[in-house]
């Protein structure tokens, strides 16, 4: 069958399924362009002649397009994909940080950049990097880093095998992540005589691997010989679809289990086992429990440094870890009793043997403590209002502090506040998403899940620019649900681009945008570790002292997306907030509430501790002070 490159990968592309439950679909619904000179007359070409199944969407920016790819994938579980193409050069090296993103959260997105001649006749062809030590060398190279799989194709046939491997790690939960196929231009438009059985369909499956029964033997001795357990909901339990058999789970033999970002909504907030949020971002209820567990099981979880508090939370002094994980990578973690295993097999086999061993654990009414703690810590956040004149319930920030702030943005919001509003006007099945700042903290401690698989926030890579993009591919993934993008101003500026995408394609997200006038969260970590506002605040510059230390810059978000056909509001009160988010419903276009907030009104650390770099030497003696209790900290934590 004589085709091009680009014909033969968009026919294999189409001939892909993937049978869940019995049923088939189409392993791939369609694929994001942005295209250049590099694949236009390529892949492009291909497309635009027969693009079989496949819808084509036309990205805004290469990042955005990724990440929306990314997120659509998330959103699915994994079981339907999204590719993406762009040019050599710029438009390859955009895409780089979203392929990152991908990868760090194990999410299967397929890239396929353009590349630069692969018989080097026009070199240094257009938007080329030349490297006089190597000349196989291009932008393409930086995606090695982070792409599960990569491959560069210089021959028509070296698709095939390439393509057959590609398949392999984006159908493969335990190690998947971003795959990157590069095609020379020219290769791209070269024809082959591929022969017809590369293109007979494929059915892909996820395997439910099971536990190895001497390893389930060890991990079932050790938990029935431990009185307080701690179960860890990571983003495996909602990829496994295993949200019910762990709610029964928890409930049948009284094991609290905490989520993690990933895993937070694979069960409702309000199941009586459900602890919330745990680590750096996590609630005092998670975390006061976990530091007396005598053994931590981990479902799902990479155990990243906000969960563990780095390594500090577990201060059980015989605490020991078990994991459950497709990947034996992330089952090797803190020296665990690991089982390599999907985690609703694995926890049906837990059930089967615990049941049999009538374990039970020494919990008595503990856990619905301080769970009805937390709920009024949830409330009184809530309610933080700010009055002028008077301090707010903000430990350490006084009305002074937030005077200037209340002019420039006449605003008297809170953060906690506006969330809690939030929370109370949107629908029980509406899914959020989110990435950075202080917003996953919050929400992570504040959100309460009503229904299942609604909580969706990349925090692998904490990628700002995430959340508008990713909130297309949700809304992609999930069309009969309401979509709201939880972002602040300054990951709104770092990239909206698919914000536009979302109204060419009358794809409807909400983007509701915490204007706090800077880069937020890390104007908190710098202040409480002694510091003051350096280089965190939207401030213009005094040109008497040349820093950035001048009037706060007021930004009319609103104007800007009105401008992309996007309906607006603008909420600086608690009522405006109520207003605009009711209205926002019954709009079939994208909407943007610009909800300015005052700043140094996010929640803050529940018994947690994270371990940053703080300057060992410094000219103030609050920051070595900083500095001389990370080390106390440090010494309490697990080496590795």
């Amino acid at each position: 069958m004589k085709l091009t490159t680009s014909q033969a990968l968009m026919k294999f592309l189409n001939q892909q399924y993937i049978e869940i439950d019995g049923h088939e679909q189409k392993l791939f619904k369609g694929i994001f362009t942005i295209f250049g000179h590099g694949n236009v007359l390529g892949i492009g070409q291909a497309l635009e002649e027969d693009s079989g199944d496949l819808e084509v969407y036309q990205g805004r920016s290469e990042q955005g397009m990724a990440h929306a790819a990314a997120a659509f994938a998330k959103q699915t579980g994994h079981q339907q994909l999204m590719a993406c193409t762009t040019s050599v050069g710029p438009g390859s090296a955009n895409m780089v940080t979203a392929a990152a993103t991908a990868t760090a959260n194990n999410i299967p997105i397929l890239l396929i950049p353009g590349d630069t001649f692969a018989s080097r006749q026009p070199d240094p062809v257009l938007q080329q990097i030349e490297q006089p030590h190597d000349s196989t060398i291009s932008t393409n190279d930086a995606f090695k880093p982070v792409s599960k799989y990569w491959d560069r194709i210089t021959r028509p046939e070296q698709l095939m095998t390439a393509l057959i491997q590609a398949m392999r790690v984006l159908t493969r939960q335990a190690d998947t992540g971003a795959v990157t196929i590069a095609i020379p231009q020219d290769v791209q438009a070269e024809a082959y005589d591929f022969p017809a059985y590369f293109f007979d369909k494929r059915v892909h499956r996820f395997d439910k691997r099971k536990p190895d029964d001497r390893a389930l033997d060890r991990v079932v001795e050790l938990i029935a010989n431990k009185k307080k357990p701690l179960i860890i909901c990571g983003g495996g339990v909602r990829y496994s679809d295993a949200g019910k058999e762990l709610a029964k789970f928890t409930e049948k033999y009284q094991i609290p289990f905490a989520e993690t970002q990933a895993g937070k909504s694979a069960v409702i907030s309000d199941h009586p086992m459900n602890l919330g949020g745990i680590g750096v971002t996590g609630n005092f209820a998670a975390n006061q429990i976990a530091k007396e567990a005598d053994v931590i099981i981990g479902i799902g979880t990479r155990f990243t440094d906000f969960t563990t508090s780095s390594k500090h939370l577990f201060q059980h002094q015989d605490v020991e870890f078990v994991t459950i994980n497709n990947s034996a990578y992330h089952a090797s973690k803190l020296d665990a009793h690991p089982l390599v295993a999907d985690a609703k097999v694995a926890i049906e086999q837990l059930d089967q043997q615990l049941a049999h061993r009538q374990y039970q654990t020494e919990y008595s009414d503990e856990i619905s403590k301080i769970k009805r703690a937390w709920q009024q810590e949830v409330e009184r956040l809530s309610s933080i209002q700010y009055v002028k004149g008077l301090k707010p319930e903000v430990e350490g920030h006084l009305d002074e502090e937030l005077a200037e702030y209340e002019k420039a943005l006449n605003t008297s919001l809170t953060q906690t506040q506006a969330i809690g509003v939030i929370q109370q006007h949107i629908a029980d099945d509406a899914i959020i998403v989110g990435s950075s700042g202080s917003l996953p903290g919050d929400l992570q401690r504040m959100w309460i899940n009503r229904k299942p698989n609604t909580y969706h926030l990349e925090y692998g890579y904490s990628c700002m620019g995430y959340e508008i993009s990713g909130s297309l591919g949700v809304k992609l993934a999930s069309p009969d649900q309401e979509v709201y993008a939880m972002v602040g101003d300054g990951s709104y500026l770092m990239l909206h681009s698919e914000l536009i995408t979302s109204v060419q394609e009358g794809q409807k997200i909400n983007v509701l945008l915490f204007d706090n006038a800077g880069f937020g969260c890390i104007n908190n970590l710098q202040m409480d570790h002694g510091m003051g506002s350096f280089g965190t605040e939207f401030r213009k510059r005094d040109h008497q002292t040349k820093q950035l230390t001048g009037e706060i810059m007021a930004i009319s978000y609103a104007q800007s997306a009105a401008a992309y056909g996007v309906k607006t509001y603008t909420a600086t009160n608690a009522q405006e907030l109520v207003e605009a988010l009711e209205d926002a419903k019954h709009q079939s276009i994208s909407t943007l509430i610009d909800i300015k907030v005052l700043p140094k009104t996010m929640t803050h650390g529940y018994d947690a501790w994270w371990n940053v770099g703080v300057a060992e030497v410094a000219k103030k003696p609050v920051i070595e002070q900083a500095a001389k209790e990370r080390q106390v900290n440090l010494a309490a934590a697990r080496k590795y």
